[in-house]
């Protein structure tokens, strides 16, 4: 997958990797039911996904809940009138859990 090797690719400390990786799980396991039946628009979700979560972090991250609720806004920002989100059923607000 080409979002596992975006994140991989990054030079994070192993620490911040672990937070990045999960903020990504997070994340995608939310909005992924939007992209069900069709794998291309999911694929291209999921590296739009990891190139927000590495806008999001920091080498000084340690919370991934703040990355995720970041990187989702990021997303929702990105697929307004997109054709990754045709219709716009992709949610723009998130709050903290």
């Amino acid at each position: 997958m080409r979002a596992a090797r975006i994140l991989s690719g990054c030079t994070y400390s192993p620490e911040t990797l672990e937070t990045i990786g999960k903020a990504f799980d997070d994340a995608w396991a939310s909005i992924a039911e939007h992209f069900t039946g069709d794998a291309s628009r999911a694929e291209a979700a999921r590296e739009r996904l990891a190139h927000a979560v590495l806008v999001a972090a920091t080498e000084a991250s340690r919370d991934s809940e703040p990355i995720k609720t970041l990187a989702l806004q990021i997303m929702a920002l990105s697929y307004r009138g997109s054709w990754l989100d045709p219709d716009s059923k992709f949610q723009t607000e998130f709050s903290p859990s």
